[in-house]
């Protein structure tokens, strides 16, 4: 029998599913059913070509318009290019040194074109695309699979040299043999719900003859995901209260009370409202798990220091883990200047109600961490700060009553669950989980299910404008000129200017003649990889601009004669320290830095940011680096430098996050422009999402109903023992890491 578990190498052959695997990573037949088809093409419909992705794998369904051969003059041999256009817009299919595909190309004839999208002076192109022509005249198309012969032409994820067309002709045969599954999903909620049975959904999300069989299908499709999910988070809210927290009520006279009657500034109505929500939370047995979302500077720190005092107050401890150690000593700073003498507990002038503040990273000297280990098991230090190194074995500590997670999505689940687990066995500390990164109310229902949410929009008074620009540096180079020269007028003004790059250099690159060239970006850009043939003249895609060429290169040049400090990952901790040091005190006019200065770092005589190669960073990250200006009394500007080609999703992305300062709207607008996703944290977790139809931008009502159909069954069966259908469609979708992983997050 040929079932969901059958391998593909042996329904398909050795060949076609080493291919798969090595592509697409799909194993089995249940993995190229679930391989589902991103969009359809209707036989006389061509692709939108403006939509088009730079370095994206696309599949294109065009009319040739011109084909020209020239011989190429740096080197022997020719080049074809044949320009294929979908009525609005154009794009290039260059072929080097097959001088017959001027014969094969012919002007007027459509087919399917497959290939990596790259910009060859300032235009799209494919090169050496894959393709597939039609004949518009027959009724079917020549070697092509059946499914082509229909209305509906299913376009599918691919990779570079296995194009959609050969994975349709891969899925038309295993349809062929596959003996169908059994149904999950109850009979009475399929009735109820009126959804497809899985078998046919499965076969009719491959082979439709309408838009109707693909309506049905994602339906039933989209369900079984959202429930899946649901199920778990459902089983994961019981569990969360068979483990009791600390109770940590108010206090009218300790060191809470104290900071609030010195507070030097008026709380926002939405910390005001937060804060009361926390404070209660902390007063239950029932742990608290609370996801506080604000904008860039909305002032969620003030609202975790409120709640750890709390907590202090209570005779137990708090702990804040930040993803990086300029972050974490950056709060562990922020959080003493705040408390004055009420963080100096023990020492000379401090008051009477104080606590102290403890910082605990990985790069501490011998006598630094002994000392801070003590500190954090005494309980001397009421309040610990530090990054992963609060996981360690070693880390204990006297009664851990609150664990503070900032910038939750830069860290591994593992992590995340190691730190909670300092409560104790028997005891589970509250959570209170933050994010500048606005998260849209699909996500939060889908992957912090478990977690109630908060959100900061309004932000504290004194907060100056931001305004952003894009440079298209290939389309108006001068305006890359003008940049430098606002920055010398910033700084002759007596601010200061961060440059941001996509990586550091020096060792990022493998050193010695004749080695390839490795380079990291900062995001994984790539959608189905493989290298594409250089231009004539040779160019090449060039490698993301560096930190340390790119100090030097200011430094001698349009920058020449301020004071350019250099910060990045790989500096030693005291070196890090230093230079934001010497950037806060106003000792560096430039900082030249990578990523690292995304979170958390606050300096408000920072007025300008530049963002160079932006189109390598994502929407998030660009406006969580545009929130480190205008922080203080003078207006901000974010410049967006680029080189991609306009009318490309990405020139689309840029534009986006220079016309708003809106996260909550830019957060949206990133879920629609992502591609099929890692909404399970997969990025977090290393594992792929498998969320593969449903859409967290359109399906709110699917996943809301889910959410209310899954609490009822678990509150019937928390252990799905009476659902063994629904068990297996959750170990299906949702696989054990994954839940293990959602059971952490």
């Amino acid at each position: 029998m040929t079932t969901l578990d059958a391998k593909l190498d042996r329904v398909l052959g050795a060949k076609s599913g080493k291919a798969l695997e090595t592509a697409l990573g799909l194993v089995t037949v249940g993995d190229l059913l679930r391989h589902y088809p991103r969009r359809y093409a209707e036989r006389g419909e061509l692709t939108a070509i403006a939509g088009l992705e730079i370095d994206e794998h696309a599949t294109v369904l065009a009319k040739v318009e011109r084909v020209t051969k020239r011989t190429m003059k740096s080197r022997r041999g020719t080049i074809v290019e044949a320009r294929i256009t979908d009525g609005h817009r154009s794009l290039t299919c260059t072929f080097f040194n097959q001088a017959w595909r001027e014969r094969e190309l012919v002007v007027g004839r459509r087919g399917m074109f497959a290939g990596k999208v790259t910009s060859y002076r300032q235009q799209l192109q494919l090169a050496h695309p894959e393709y597939q022509l039609f004949d518009d005249e027959a009724t079917d198309i020549g070697s092509a699979a059946e499914e082509f012969a229909s209305a509906l032409i299913p376009v599918y994820p691919s990779a570079q040299g296995l194009p959609s067309w050969s994975i349709a002709r891969c899925v038309g045969q295993v349809l062929d043999v596959w003996d169908g599954t059994d149904d999950q999903l109850p009979p009475e909620m399929r009735d109820r719900l009126g959804l497809a049975d899985l078998e046919s959904a499965l076969r009719k999300i491959h082979r439709p003859h309408s838009f109707a069989d693909v309506a049905a299908a994602q339906d039933r499709l989209k369900w079984d995901e959202a429930l899946s999910v649901q199920l778990v988070l459902a089983q994961l809210r019981g569990s969360n209260q068979s483990h009791p927290a600390p109770v940590c009520p108010r206090r009218d006279d300790g060191v809470l009370a104290a900071f609030d009657q010195r507070m030097p500034f008026e709380l926002t109505k939405g910390q005001r409202e937060i804060g009361e929500q926390i404070a209660e939370d902390l007063t239950v047995e029932h742990p608290m798990n609370r996801l506080v979302q604000g904008e860039v500077g909305s002032g969620k720190t003030v609202v975790a220091l409120r709640a750890m005092l709390q907590v202090v107050d209570a005779g137990r401890q708090a702990a804040m883990l930040a993803p990086t150690e300029v972050l974490a000593a950056q709060h562990a700073r922020s959080l003493r200047e705040l408390l004055g003498d009420l963080a100096m507990a023990g020492e000379l002038g401090g008051a009477e109600e104080a606590t102290r503040v403890t910082l605990l990273t990985g790069s501490l000297g011998a006598a630094q961490r002994k000392k801070a280990l003590l500190e954090a098991a005494s309980g001397e230090a009421g309040i610990v700060v530090g990054t992963h190194a609060l996981i360690q074995d070693r880390v204990s500590f006297a009664d851990l009553g609150l664990v503070v997670v900032d910038e939750q999505h830069r860290f591994g689940v593992e992590q995340r669950d190691a730190l909670r687990a300092r409560g104790g066995e028997e005891t589970s500390p509250h959570v209170l989980v933050m994010t500048a990164t606005p998260i849209p109310r699909t996500v939060a229902m889908t992957v912090y299910g478990d977690l109630e949410t908060s959100a900061l929009r309004e932000l504290p008074q004194g907060r100056s404008p931001i305004s952003t620009s894009v440079v298209p540096v290939a389309e108006k180079p001068t305006w890359l000129e003008r940049a430098w020269t606002r920055i010398h007028e910033e700084v002759a003004a007596g601010h200061q200017v961060y440059v941001v790059c996509p990586r550091i250099g020096d060792d990022e690159e493998t050193a010695g003649k004749g080695k390839k060239k490795t380079r990291k970006t900062a995001v994984d850009d790539s959608d189905g990889g493989g290298e594409e043939p250089p231009p004539e003249d040779g160019e090449e895609r060039r490698p993301p601009l560096a930190v340390l060429d790119v100090a030097e290169q200011l430094g001698a040049g349009p920058l020449a004669g301020l004071r350019i400090g250099i910060l990045h990952g790989r500096l030693a901790a005291d070196d890090k320290d230093a230079v934001m040091r010497a950037f806060a005190d106003g000792e560096v006019d430039v900082l030249v830095a990578t990523t690292v200065v995304e979170v958390g770092v606050n300096v408000p005589n920072a007025t300008v940011m530049v963002i160079m190669d932006a189109d390598r960073f994502g929407v998030s990250q660009l406006h969580q680096l545009r929130g480190r200006v205008g922080r203080g009394s003078a207006p901000g500007l974010c410049l967006l430098v680029t080189e991609a080609v306009g009318g490309t999703t990405t020139r689309e992305r840029l534009d986006a996050v220079a016309s708003t300062t809106d996260g909550f709207e830019l957060a949206r607008l990133d879920l629609e422009l992502r591609r099929e996703g890692d909404v399970l944290g997969a990025a977090q977790s290393g594992r792929k999402s498998g969320l593969k139809m449903l859409s967290l931008l359109r399906d709110e009502d699917v996943i809301a109903a889910a959410r209310d159909e899954a609490a009822h069954i678990v509150d019937q069966d928390p252990a799905l023992r009476n659902h063994p259908g629904l068990a297996r469609m959750v170990a299906e979708v949702v696989d054990a890491d994954r839940a293990e992983y959602l059971e952490k997050t």
